[in-house]
């Protein structure tokens, strides 16, 4: 084997080439951004579990799978975080997960990616197409992302609730993937 393939197997190794298995809850975030009466809110989701499969070499095949626990919506105090459970907001009782599949990586350049997926969330589903970076980290790869849904599209808080919680909603994620 020539001094280059080993020089390039070694590299390939060192950022995790390909990468496939659990998402690592434990150094992820996940967090939801709104503004209630004009103050911005932000607060994140404690559960979550997913997998994801990413080769560098070939994004195009990128296939990853979240699920979120809803009831883990952390408003930072039990009421508030008990009344989102509520049916008028998630209905966690019906709908206990959001999830997203996502089934394409497009990349940008720069370590920038579009990734193409759909949101389940409260039985309604929405494709979207998210901006994502891809961070190296030590002994992982990260993807640091952001996207804006629309409450109303979910049915999430009934029309009460149209001059007090704005439509837009901005989740922002951090999902880690151990590369070894």
């Amino acid at each position: 084997m020539s001094a280059l393939r080993h020089a390039l197997i070694a590299a390939a190794l060192a950022v995790g080439a390909v990468q496939a298995g659990p998402i690592d809850a434990a150094k992820s975030r996940i967090t939801a951004q709104f503004t209630q009466m004009n103050v911005p809110v932000e607060d994140p989701f404690t559960r979550f579990s997913g997998t994801v499969d990413f080769d560098p070499a070939h994004p195009e095949r990128a296939r990853a799978h979240l699920d979120i626990d809803l009831s883990s919506f952390d408003l930072g105090d039990p009421d508030y975080s008990a009344e989102i459970c509520k049916p008028e907001w998630f209905d966690c009782a019906h709908h206990p997960r959001a999830s997203f599949e996502a089934s394409a990586l497009e990349p940008l350049g720069g370590g920038r990616y579009a990734l193409s997926g759909t949101l389940s969330l409260k039985g309604k589903t929405q494709d979207l197409r998210i901006p994502v970076t891809l961070v190296n980290l030590s002994g992982a790869n990260a993807f640091d992302g952001a996207v804006t849904i629309s409450r109303s599209h979910f049915e999430i808080g009934g029309p009460d609730w149209k001059d007090v919680v704005a439509d837009a909603v901005k989740v922002s994620f951090h999902i880690v993937i151990p590369t070894h």
